[in-house]
């Protein structure tokens, strides 16, 4: 017989009691879907994030954990037997998590994202009452065997790495100016530079003639799987339509391929045709959609 029990996050230890929850029950095909390794590490040095996580166990095996990101995200990994007994656990944490900042006569937005193809998961968020809404994001796919175009950038312009630290702040400004977002601060963008997976000699910039950051693209990889990415893709205003994006990818391929990986992930706004028509001028093809769901907490 079963023996549910559930906790909240405690110590660095149950990071990877999440990630061996995700090796065990995660659909082969969604193997690389976000969150990896890298993706909790920047959500949990958050401590708003950590107060969010929650885990479940049957005795002690791991049967389910989620929490709620600083964007009102639902993040979660359940092994779909236990979907029937924990499922309204779930979601009371989750809709909890969002009441803590809301006064008495408040209403706020819950959202939860999957794949399109992920019949089970799309059943579970509908039972407990999301509905899709109308965003989407695009994953986009590069075999690593296809040759890759040298890289073509304008007079003046140059690629190399990020230096360090002491251009997080820079990078993040020319981040925020592309996607006109305040998201990515020097504190978040230092969080990014901070986790286990990053490696200095992928994060891409490319420099105008004047020294200031005109575009990024932050390239890392997977060994387990031999999977690499390269997003985020930003490029400042300024400097967009000058082939700087499409240079930066070809350049994080050839990186990619040179370490090893066999292919390359990308993944961007369902409505960001621009990028996916970069994208697939360097060769990726869309691999997947994710949808959106919402829902209101009172």
């Amino acid at each position: 017989m079963s023996h549910i029990t559930s906790r909240i996050y405690e110590t660095k230890k149950d990071l990877q009691t999440i990630i061996d929850l995700i090796d065990r029950v995660r659909p082969p095909r969604h193997r690389n879907d976000y969150p990896n390794r890298v993706d909790l590490e920047e959500a949990f040095a958050s401590a708003i994030v950590r107060k969010n996580i929650r885990l479940w166990f049957d005795d002690s095996l791991p049967v389910a954990w989620v929490y709620v990101d600083n964007f009102n995200n639902l993040v979660l990994e359940l092994d779909l037997q236990y979907a029937a007994q924990i499922g309204a656990e779930i979601m009371e944490w989750a809709e909890a998590c969002i009441r803590r900042n809301l006064s008495r006569k408040q209403k706020g937005t819950l959202y939860a994202n999957c794949r399109e193809d992920y019949a089970e998961r799309i059943a579970f968020l509908k039972q407990y009452g999301f509905s899709q809404r109308e965003e989407t994001t695009i994953t986009l796919i590069r075999p690593l065997s296809m040759a890759i175009s040298n890289p073509e950038l304008p007079p003046g312009f140059v690629i190399r790495p990020l230096t360090g630290k002491q251009e997080a702040e820079a990078v993040a400004a020319m981040h925020r100016a592309s996607l006109g977002t305040e998201y990515m601060t020097t504190e978040n963008r230092l969080i990014i530079m901070s986790t286990g997976g990053y490696d200095p000699a992928l994060d891409l910039v490319a420099v105008a003639p004047d020294g200031s950051i005109a575009a990024n693209c932050i390239c890392s990889v997977n060994p387990q799987t031999g999977v690499g990415f390269t997003d985020p893709v930003s490029t400042h205003p300024q400097f967009q339509r000058m082939g700087l994006a499409r240079a930066l990818l070809l350049t994080g391929l050839m990186l990619l391929k040179e370490r090893g990986m066999t292919y390359a992930r990308l993944g961007t706004s369902g409505e960001n045709i621009r990028m996916q028509k970069t994208a697939e001028s360097t060769g990726f093809r869309i691999e997947s959609k994710t949808i959106w769901f919402s829902k209101e907490v009172n």
